[in-house]
């Protein structure tokens, strides 16, 4: 994708590989959710369902034994993305920004166009995200949300200030939600909008500067 893109790019996902998917949050008082976001649960088997999805697609593929070593921790990446949807859903939300299925669609088109192909398309997000096809266009509004939410704060996201920006108002929002965590994923961490000691090697998180991206690999 254009690096401006990728920038925006946001995409949750964190991970842990299909490794036992709890059943009860921290303090007892969630049964049977993987998280508590904004008093709105998030139920394991959402999670599972979300991870299953990507354990199908990756062994329909060609490269299956590599996809399934290199997405060890898949369970937490699927968490942190649901997690992360729901922050930038609060933060658009309070900025007043609005995506339209035309929006997608036409980041779809895009996507599509600069990767050669939809199958092709399907195949990057598949090894670089841990997307499966049902969940590309999920990721695509995300993008296009988040680079709106940019443009509200006349941010540019591949520079220290307007990743800041971003970072702080995606913060806000988090903390506002009061996220609640299995602990068996691990923690949340608003400063940096996620799960506490994950990074995803294919993220650009906006919360840091530029020059700590490019350090991460970013």
């Amino acid at each position: 994708m254009h690096r401006r893109r990728r920038t925006a790019l946001v995409v949750s996902a964190a991970m842990l590989v299909a490794a036992p998917l709890l059943s009860a949050c921290g303090n007892q008082a969630h049964p049977g959710a993987a998280a508590v976001v904004g008093g709105d649960r998030i139920e394991v088997s959402t999670v599972q369902a979300q991870v299953a999805d990507v354990r199908t697609a990756q062994n329909e593929s060609d490269q299956s034994v590599q996809l399934i070593n290199k997405s060890g921790q898949l369970s937490r990446a699927k968490l942190h993305g649901l997690i992360f949807d729901r922050i930038l859903d609060k933060a658009a939300a309070d900025a007043g920004v609005e995506v339209s299925r035309k929006e997608v669609q036409e980041m779809r088109q895009s996507a599509v166009s600069q990767s050669g192909g939809e199958a092709q398309l399907r195949a990057m997000m598949l090894q670089q995200s841990w997307v499966a096809p049902n969940q590309i266009d999920a990721v695509l509004r995300e993008q296009v949300q988040l680079s709106k939410l940019a443009q509200t704060f006349g941010a540019d996201l591949q520079q220290p200030a307007g990743q800041k920006a971003v970072g702080d108002a995606l913060s806000a929002a988090s903390k506002s939600l009061h996220i609640d965590v299995n602990p068996r994923f691990g923690t949340w961490d608003n400063k940096q909008t996620q799960l506490a000691n994950y990074k995803a090697p294919w993220i650009t998180q906006v919360t840091k500067p530029a020059q700590q991206e490019a350090a991460a690999g970013a």
